[in-house]
């Protein structure tokens, strides 16, 4: 007699929201959710979401209530993104014994200009966001499910079967969060690698100058497979590279750098990246869901089902507007 395979149960996959929580409510509406009982449901499908909730965007705390009351709820998963990490460890005091109150993350600048709008619009909601960040710790850094994973940036099967052995919930607890904040430690390299990606540094001299402002000395690249012989054939980031490193060969030891993700592993879904124009898988088991909604571009979600090789048609969408 054949043997049938049961439907497995329906995700809705959906990309950095960055505060951008109107549009959020109209792409759950558009996917057919809708506000019962204390939080967004669906009758058949569920939500994940690939992280970067925080920062940037008009509406942040109201974001956060919107996707917390999901998981909560059992209507939604997510996994961290590197905007979460990062407000943890701005708002986590070190270990170090000093007379001096110190953060794990410095309280410079260029650090503040990253959670600014975040920590302006809970000012007087102090206590909303001591929650939340406890709430941060109980976030997985990826999801794994039988037929598809998620990640914020990059899928590395190395770090993260190490990982397992510290963390059995894939969480960050508070030792580990400290131990990540301790320059080149496995922690560091991991949380780095999972919600910012891979990267090489350019030559010598080299710089980028990005659209959000920061001079940059490296250059974000693909962690899929590739036959890749220059710098084009690896970059991926919004940010152009330099004319004249476009064609610049890869060295064996920039070789060694670089990630795979076979073709034949299951499908992966990632944020992060800034993505534009019409969303699209980037290969037939690897999709970005980050299309700048927080910079007026798309906030996006792929409808996952059974397939092992990811569907153009299945992506959905809504525009970001002013508001």
């Amino acid at each position: 007699m054949p043997v049938f395979r049961s439907k497995s149960q329906g995700y809705d996959l959906i990309g950095d929201v960055h505060g951008c929580a109107l549009a959020l409510e109209r792409l759950l509406k558009k996917l057919g959710y809708q506000h019962v009982r204390g939080c967004y449901r669906h009758e058949s499908r569920k939500v994940i979401f690939v992280g970067d909730i925080v920062d940037r965007g008009p509406r942040i705390r109201e974001a956060l209530h919107i996707v917390k009351d999901m998981v909560d709820q059992g209507q939604a998963e997510i996994v961290l993104g590197n905007h979460e990490y990062n407000a943890m460890c701005y708002c986590t005091q070190s270990r170090d014994g000093g007379l001096q109150k110190t953060y794990l993350r410095e309280h410079n600048a260029r650090n503040h200009r990253l959670i600014r709008e975040t920590l302006e619009q809970f000012e007087d909601f102090g206590g909303e966001w001591a929650a939340f960040l406890s709430w941060f710790q109980q976030i997985p850094l990826f999801i794994e499910k039988e037929h598809f994973r998620v990640v914020h940036a990059c899928w590395d099967q190395h770090a993260i079967e190490r990982f397992r052995t510290l963390s059995p919930d894939h969480c960050l607890s508070e030792d580990l969060l400290h131990a990540s904040s301790v320059e080149d430690s496995f922690e560091a390299r991991l949380v780095d690698r999972l919600t910012r990606g891979t990267a090489l540094d350019l030559p010598e001299g080299e710089t980028i100058l990005s659209k959000d402002g920061y001079v940059r000395k490296v250059f974000r690249t693909k962690f899929w497979g590739t036959e890749a012989e220059t710098y084009n054939d690896v970059v991926f980031q919004p940010d152009p590279l330099p004319a004249h490193l476009v064609d610049r060969k890869l060295s064996a030891i920039e070789r060694q750098k670089l990630l795979s993700y076979s073709e034949h592993e299951r499908p992966v879904f990632v944020g992060h990246y800034w993505m534009s124009g019409d969303p699209e898988p980037i290969c037939a088991n690897v999709a970005c869901l980050d299309y700048s909604a927080v910079k007026y571009g798309k906030l996006v979600a792929y409808r996952m089902d059974d397939e092992q090789r990811l569907d153009p048609a299945k992506f959905v969408w809504v525009d970001v507007v002013r508001s």
